[in-house]
């Protein structure tokens, strides 16, 4: 049985490469069982492969799940906290690596019953008090896991429209590659008839929800060193999108 891995962030720097193709013996074999195997293989990550989130083709997946020929795996931190297209209600899912026009999704959310559009904004801040971050940052690197950073952003979009029915357009923008300090980094914005519909709400639980099981991570980059942002939120199988 033959399938595919691919690292990210510190596991990716660990093993030295982004993906590779693993021989398995036998039919009947788990997740557990490639960590287990990729531990040995690799002894340098046995720290972080045993605490590391993974995914079995783009879906989070936990160690008791089956394996089968051809399954695409990823294994990655949890995260730190393409173009989109517009669907009816628009919804907007962006992984930029050039500025985001913030002006350009607000006019790609807004409709003739839009009264209201809650926008926030992310950006690179130069100098952090934070325990676990380099105190001066002079550029961040942020990478994507793009096709089920996607997925996710339409899930989050979903949890949405479950929780504030009246929220028109929703759109989701993560910049990806190297960003400057002052630069954008992240975008979410929903529409509303009125002010008072849910955007608000809906625009903070969905950079909160971002930053829980969208798989984008960064790493400062500053005089003093560079460091992986890692998370601490572990998904559940109420994270799976089962719609």
């Amino acid at each position: 049985m033959q399938i595919n891995i691919l690292f990210f962030a510190t596991i990716r720097d660990l093993v030295g490469q982004k993906r590779l193709t693993l021989e398995l013996d036998g039919t009947s074999s788990t997740l557990q069982d490639v960590r287990n195997i990729l531990i040995e293989k690799y002894p340098a990550i046995t720290d972080n492969l045993k605490v590391a989130l993974a995914a079995i083709n783009e879906e989070f997946a936990f160690n008791q799940d089956a394996i089968v020929d051809g399954d695409e795996i990823a294994f990655f931190p949890p995260v730190s906290g393409g173009s989109g297209q517009l669907e009816s209600p628009p919804e907007i899912y962006l992984l930029p690596d050039e500025p985001i026009n913030h002006d350009e999704i607000v006019e790609s959310i807004t409709t003739s019953k839009t009264g209201a559009v809650c926008l926030f904004s992310g950006m690179v801040r130069g100098k952090t008090n934070k325990e676990g971050h380099i105190p001066e940052t002079d550029y961040l690197e942020y990478e994507a896991y793009k096709p089920m950073a996607i997925a996710k952003m339409k899930q989050v979009a979903q949890e949405i429209r479950e929780r504030w029915g009246k929220v028109e357009g929703i759109a989701i923008a993560q910049r990806i590659g190297r960003l400057e300090v002052g630069q954008n980094t992240v975008l979410i914005a929903c529409s509303s008839p009125h002010r008072d519909d849910g955007c608000f709400e809906a625009a903070r639980y969905g950079i909160d929800r971002l930053k829980e099981i969208v798989p984008v991570w960064k790493k400062e980059v500053g005089a003093d060193g560079e460091s992986w942002i890692e998370g601490d939120y572990t998904p559940s199988l109420d994270d799976r999108n089962n719609g």
